[in-house]
């Protein structure tokens, strides 16, 4: 009922396996196809409505049964080999699969459920389905259980942040289905691993990462190092509006993440990463911020097009009376090597060896999850990226002093 009753026009639903989410989508279906006209005021018995699911044999397994028993008062006409119905308002209902998509062009849609989709490619949705949804404000529901952090956790993710009221999002476990028995959830727990759990019964999105960097390894502390010297490592994404969207496509963007580490004796201290999708003046300008703030010995900035774009607005804003900061800006790059390889190379041995300490701070959940997630391709890395740039650019001050009496320098003016 939170879904029915809900006003958004495209609902997406992770949930655990055994939730309901089968049943509610073929009762929305038919209802949706039941409408001679929808909510928006649009005239809608030319239009179909669809079941997609990631292959057309899945879909009849999952669905075809089910919709004709739950639609049995309503269907006066049904094509076993295509999978159709037809109502008793002459409207139609079909079922299809994303593994042939020439079978879903051209059609005008009303109402689509999309099962399962984080095992189809993202651009069933944004080049194929969302243009059939357009000509009468069409609506969508997704349904699935997470497949770690791809894109359809960031359809999930696309919906928590909407401020538009067109999108809305739920996540159940299991466990919140209340006639299902709870014994047959332990006997699930028994036999499947923790993650597999996890993602089945809990809904959980969480990536299956290659155990790279391990939970016990994360430090945290408050306390500023006394010496040592601040570094400042940039990686660039793109310099997009957070809240844009094309003719409704999903847009799986990276974030622009700022690491502000001090480099001490002991290791690194890491003061902050700030991350976002930003403007190029936007991001010019947090980069200033943190450079006025602990006037750090270097910046790095991932070299390319992106450093080259946004020079010239750190150059201006420099000069500015208000920011008046200098910071020397380097370039930093993968080096020849993976991306992978560099981050393991630059960070693994110091989380393992206790090298590296995080300060409590908002961001410490992204990166810990980006840390446990890494390395796999579906999760974003910006984070842990970032903060891998500082071993390109950090040189650590020991801060060896020789007494004054054993030590006297040769030349007064370079002090050897």
């Amino acid at each position: 009922m939170q879904i029915f009753e809900s006003d958004a026009r495209f609902k997406v639903v992770a949930a655990g396996r055994r939730f309901g989410k089968t049943f509610y989508a073929c009762a929305s279906m038919l209802i949706e196809a039941l409408k001679d006209e929808n909510e928006y005021g649009y005239d809608v018995r030319s239009k179909e409505v669809w079941y997609v699911a990631p292959t057309f044999l899945q879909a009849k397994d999952v669905m075809w049964s089910l919709l004709k028993e739950l639609g049995r008062d309503v269907i006066v006409k049904a094509h076993e080999n295509t999978a159709c119905v037809w109502l008793v308002n002459g409207r139609k209902i079909q079922l299809k699969g994303s593994d042939r998509p020439d079978t879903l062009r051209g059609t005008g849609l009303s109402y689509v459920v999309l099962d399962e989709f984080a095992f189809m490619k993202p651009d069933v949705w944004d080049e194929i389905i969302f243009p059939t949804l357009t000509e009468v404000k069409g609506k969508a529901l997704f349904i699935g259980t997470p497949s770690g952090k791809n894109h359809f956790y960031d359809l999930y993710m696309q919906a928590v942040e909407d401020t538009t009221g067109e999108w809305a999002c739920w996540h159940f476990k299991s466990t919140d289905n209340p006639i299902l028995p709870k014994e047959a959830i332990e006997r699930a727990r028994e036999k499947l691993s923790t993650h597999s759990f996890r993602q089945e019964f809990e809904a959980s999105f969480e990536s299956t990462g290659g155990g790279v960097f391990k939970p016990e390894w994360i430090k945290y502390s408050d306390e500023e190092p006394e010496d040592g010297f601040y570094y400042i490592a940039v990686d660039p994404a793109g310099y997009e509006d957070a809240g844009e969207i094309i003719k409704g496509k999903l847009k799986r963007l990276d974030q622009t993440a700022i690491a502000v580490v001090k480099v001490h004796e002991d290791g690194w201290w890491v003061k902050e990463i700030d991350f976002g999708r930003w403007g190029i003046r936007e991001t010019a300008l947090r980069i200033l911020k943190h450079a006025k703030e602990v006037r750090p010995a270097c910046v790095g900035i991932e070299k390319g097009s992106l450093k080259n774009a946004i020079m010239p607005y750190l150059e201006d804003y420099m000069r500015r009376p208000h920011i008046n900061v200098y910071p020397r800006i380097e370039p930093v790059s993968h080096g020849g090597v993976k991306k992978s390889e560099r981050i393991t190379w630059a960070l693994q041995g110091r989380f393992e060896h206790g090298r590296i300490t995080l300060n409590p701070g908002d961001w410490n959940k992204e990166f810990v999850e980006q840390l446990l997630d890494f390395p796999n391709p579906m999760a974003h890395d910006d984070l842990i990226d970032a903060l891998a740039y500082i071993d390109q650019i950090a040189v650590t001050n020991y801060n060896i002093f020789y007494p004054t009496e054993e030590w006297e320098p040769l030349d007064d003016i370079a002090g050897i």
